[in-house]
């Protein structure tokens, strides 16, 4: 469970920094509608990717801790709208390529770029706090340190 939350951390990050290009692009004129397409592309990649992975998750469900369990019932949500998101862009570029820098474009890079950062926070102190109780439940057993 772990390993595949931390491979979800690895393709929340990189959504991220791909979100936070595209926010960027649409403050900048000298980009072509290709740039942008390519980076909307990449987004996508991430977000399915990432939906691959939270299937692989649901499905070692029954043998996850309790903590698990919660992180999974908490990051499933965020990805899906990140994910809605992603899509309402990619529909808004196809109906109009030559709308980059102005409306709904612009706050739906400016969203995406949100949500992308606050999941990748919010599973990154997931995968923080995963290693963190290893570590600790390593230490309680070395030390024979009863449990609660």
């Amino acid at each position: 469970f772990s390993a595949i939350l931390a491979d979800i951390k690895t393709e929340a990050l990189q959504l991220r920094h791909d979100a936070e290009d595209l926010k960027t692009f649409t403050h900048n004129s000298h980009l072509t509608w290709e740039s942008h397409a390519q980076k909307v592309t990449e987004i996508k990649d991430h977000v399915n990717e990432a939906g691959k992975l939270l299937a692989k998750l649901d499905s070692a469900r029954g043998s996850a801790s309790l903590w698990q369990q919660e992180a999974f019932d908490h990051i499933v949500p965020m990805m899906k709208e990140l994910a809605s998101s992603v899509e309402a862009t990619i529909e808004h570029f196809d109906q109009r390529p030559g709308l980059l820098r102005t409306g709904p474009y612009v706050e739906f890079a400016d969203a995406n770029y949100e949500l992308a950062s606050n999941s990748a926070e919010v599973i990154s102190d997931y995968v923080e706090y995963g290693k963190s109780k290893a570590k600790s439940d390593e230490l309680a057993a070395k030390l024979a340190v009863p449990e609660n």
